[in-house]
């Protein structure tokens, strides 16, 4: 392979099942203020946002100053709730082996997330990932999606261009991202937004499961090429 192919991933709802920790958390957080959380739909709906961000448009009455707070105690919470057995983030389906796969193929692979820096070495040592990936991009680099920053970043670190670069998410927010950096925008339909949407806002292409994603790929280099 002569060119540098980077293939980027959104962690949760992507990688890593997390919804349960995460609506856990956000429910902690929200006691904690004394006040309603909302459903997990409405919960959902907002992952992949930077946490700031995301806890501004579920309660969006507050003032900065009481989301920095909730956030806070959101990270409080997911930081306790991650070593409780009950609220696992286990990978989805074929994820292991489709980036060990991948890897070993040539590709560099990188993460863009909403996560905090060290919630993602968190749950990347969870899973013994870490090594995987030759660029982590999170909430502490650059503004919350769908701003392009971390994926500037990550051409910038990695020298893969544009071109040669795909952001696969489960939102609109990956998507948006993508689109924004002139990358190539990939969804996945097992997350938290409806594959529909993914499709509306620009993804080239839905996968149904990871098996689906070389194959995918090797149709984006033979276009490139």
């Amino acid at each position: 392979m002569t060119d540098l192919r980077l293939i980027m991933f959104d962690c949760d709802g992507t990688l890593v099942d997390s919804q349960h920790v995460i609506f856990a958390a956000m429910h902690h957080a929200f006691e904690q203020h004394a006040m309603t959380c909302p459903d997990m739909d409405t919960v959902r709906r907002v992952v992949g946002l930077g946490l700031v961000e995301a806890v501004e448009v579920l309660a969006p009455h507050l003032d900065r100053a009481a989301h920095v707070a909730l956030a806070q105690s959101y990270k409080d919470a997911f930081g306790q709730l991650r070593h409780d057995p009950l609220h696992a983030e286990p990978l989805f389906p074929g994820v292991r082996e489709a980036l060990e796969a991948l890897s070993g193929a040539g590709y560099l692979l990188g993460i863009a997330t909403g996560k905090s820096r060290r919630g993602l070495t968190s749950t990347l040592n969870l899973h013994g990932m870490r090594d995987l990936f030759v660029t982590l991009q999170t909430a502490d680099d650059a503004p919350s999606k769908p701003h392009p920053g971390m994926l500037a970043n990550a051409l910038r670190t990695t020298g893969a261009r544009r071109e040669d670069t795909v952001m696969i998410g489960d939102t609109v927010f990956d998507i948006h991202m993508a689109r924004n950096a002139g990358v190539h925008p990939l969804g996945v339909s097992w997350g938290y937004h409806p594959a529909e949407e993914l499709t509306d806002a620009g993804a080239r292409h839905v996968l149904d499961d990871y098996a689906g994603l070389s194959p995918w790929l090797a149709t984006v280099w033979e276009r490139v090429a």
